[in-house]
């Protein structure tokens, strides 16, 4: 269901406002260099500091502009399973294709009860879920075990978008749940992922080369591995760069510099680092975006 390049498509702020203007015209960006999918209010969105009217609106606005011409993938996690569950039942009005659910944060939950909380939401709608495996921001890990009961038991969660950093887990999680997408939610392990099964990727870097990206996912899949070697040898400089701070820092940075949108960023969120600022222009320099 959910295969290919997807974008993390970052939030532009205007006057620390939603600039929807713009967003527009980065959801026709992405459209037009052949992104598969798009996933507003995830982290790389900042939803974390976009009040519930933002939220909701920052999704409407992605949906009205693909228009159909992509899947669009509306993060609705929370680390309130009633708050998740009000945010999903909106996507699913307003026509997103799924949505993306990370595991709650802060409350540190049980395997027990993160399978409680997807189970929830997903009785509750028909929407296809993606769920979001992120240790690293949540404090807790999506056993593979429990991704594959839930696969077993809610015929609506489809896919994983997996951020462990860990191939070994992703391996056991594909072996344990053979019908759920599985997709990369680190761009350096994108082609490692899709090597051993994974079809596709929800991507930081897309937000500014998403065609390079969404080459080396179609080479792979076509069998061009070649091609895809050699995409993926290309864009870890600038993958690496995306990850100089704590995203969506450079990512944001790097659009600001390319007059792609406004860098702001919302706190807690701050600017770069001068000397990681300078790293950042090299790499975007060293890729061919700048002269």
């Amino acid at each position: 269901m959910f295969s290919g390049s997807f974008v993390a498509i970052v939030t532009p702020f205007k006057n620390n406002k939603v600039d929807i203007d713009k967003l527009k015209e980065l959801v026709e960006f992405q459209i037009k260099n052949g992104t598969s999918g798009i996933v507003p209010c995830g982290t790389t969105g900042e939803s974390a500091t976009l009040s519930h009217d933002e939220h909701d609106l920052v999704i409407e606005t992605v949906v009205k502009a693909v228009n159909k011409r992509a899947k669009v993938v509306a993060g609705t996690g929370s680390n309130s399973t009633e708050e998740a569950l009000r945010l999903t039942r909106f996507a699913e009005k307003v026509g997103c294709d799924g949505a993306l659910m990370v595991s709650p944060y802060y409350n540190k939950p049980t395997q027990k009860g993160l399978y409680l909380h997807f189970k929830k939401v997903a009785d509750a709608v028909k929407i296809p879920i993606m769920l979001y495996n992120i240790q690293g921001r949540t404090a807790v890990n999506i056993a593979p075990e429990t991704t594959a009961k839930l696969s077993r038991d809610c015929k609506n969660i489809v896919a994983m978008k997996e951020a462990s950093g860990s191939l070994d887990q992703m391996s056991k999680t594909r072996g344990l749940c053979p019908g759920l997408d599985l997709l990369s939610g680190d761009d350096a392990l994108t082609l490692p992922l899709l090597s051993i099964g994974g079809v596709g990727v929800v991507s930081v870097v897309a937000n500014i080369v998403p065609k390079d990206v969404s080459n080396m996912v179609s080479a792979f899949q076509s069998g061009k591995l070649e091609e895809a070697q050699e995409l993926h040898y290309k864009l870890s400089p600038l993958v690496k760069a995306m990850f100089l701070e704590t995203n969506p820092i450079p990512v944001k940075t790097a659009m600001g510099i390319l007059g792609m949108c406004s860098g702001d960023l919302r706190l807690p969120m701050c600017e770069m680092e001068e000397s990681n600022k300078e790293k950042l222009k090299k790499a975007i320099k060293d890729y061919g975006l700048l002269k």
